[in-house]
């Protein structure tokens, strides 16, 4: 992934691996029971905002609250870890201004 945060690049590139993520996270009903656990999200609203910027960061703050977990996806997906790290760090944040699932 680029190291540019702000470029339509770098957030198309963690949007995909966001989207990675949250199928990841919704493949297997513990990780999805997790996902709504910490987000306070319902299946609907999930539906719903799928694409939208902040489900997509809340998927990858789930992530990365668990190392075991953010290792198995990012093992699943072909991607250093450190690339989940730098998806979630340009979703999260929007001119600075953080999003309302973020853990950073």
């Amino acid at each position: 992934m680029a190291k540019q945060f702000s470029t339509p690049e770098a957030l198309e590139q963690a949007e995909t691996i966001a989207l990675q993520g949250l199928a990841f996270l919704a493949s297997e009903p513990t990780q999805l029971e997790r996902f709504l656990s910490e987000t306070g999200l319902a299946p609907d609203e999930i539906r719903a905002n799928a694409g939208s910027r902040e489900v997509l960061e809340a998927a990858l703050t789930v992530l990365l609250n668990d190392e075991a977990l953010l290792l198995t996806f990012a093992a699943n997906a072909g991607l250093p870890p450190e690339d989940v790290v730098q998806a979630h760090t340009v979703l999260a944040t929007d001119g600075g201004r953080l999003h309302p699932y973020s853990s950073t």
